[in-house]
């Protein structure tokens, strides 16, 4: 093969890549790392202490009653300690693309039994998760467009007290748009299309 040939195969090879690869998530703080808890305990913090996250109080656990993190050392309880009046609630907004495809997802379990259930919402779409199960984590996935430049993503408890519903690593990421997404019959094209012009360009400098 030339080296014309192979610096055109590298070129396709790094446009797909590109329009594939993942984007950093926009979520702020989204698997709780930023605070400091100590390993096998747990603490409460204002939302106003949490990195990127406004609401209710936020309750930080690492690696208490033997539950794992699905994502680094730290999770957090949405159910968390302290007064509150109605469901408990946190949410952090973020910038979007009017029209762009984002995915949203996050790892959740519950505490102490299998009714705990909390609502997630963004872009005017919600989900209720309530087959969470004591033990184990569950990953939630989908697909929201965004509506506005700005998004909100909230979390919601739908059952009461202050123990319950498990949450670690939320991340929205965008997806590659459709100016950049590069299947592969159309990277077969570009292929083709720079051959084309390596082509034409020899016989045009043979021509003269």
């Amino acid at each position: 093969m030339s080296l014309v040939s192979v610096r055109t195969l590298l070129g396709a090879a790094a446009l797909l890549a590109a329009s594939f690869s993942s984007h950093a998530t926009l979520i702020v703080n989204g698997d709780f790392e930023e605070n400091f808890v100590a390993n096998k305990s747990w603490k409460p913090f204002s939302s106003a202490d949490v990195a990127g996250w406004q609401g209710s109080n936020i309750e930080i656990w690492n690696a208490l009653n033997g539950v794992v993190a699905a994502s680094g050392k730290n999770f957090i309880e949405l159910n968390a300690h302290g007064a509150n009046t109605g469901a408990w609630s946190i949410f952090q907004t973020f910038a979007t693309e009017v029209g762009r495809q984002y995915e949203l997802s996050f790892f959740y379990r519950a505490r102490n039994n299998n009714s705990e259930a909390f609502e997630a919402k963004v872009a005017d779409i919600s989900w209720k998760l309530d087959d969470h199960v004591v033990g184990s984590w569950n990953f939630f996935s989908s697909v929201f467009v965004a509506t506005s430049s700005s998004t909100t993503l909230t979390m919601n408890s739908l059952t009461g007290g202050t123990m319950g519903n498990l949450i670690d690593d939320v991340q929205v990421n965008a997806l590659p748009s459709q100016a950049v997404s590069v299947s592969a019959p159309a990277t077969l094209g570009v292929f083709g299309a720079g051959l084309l012009l390596l082509a034409s360009g020899r016989r045009l400098r043979r021509s003269k």
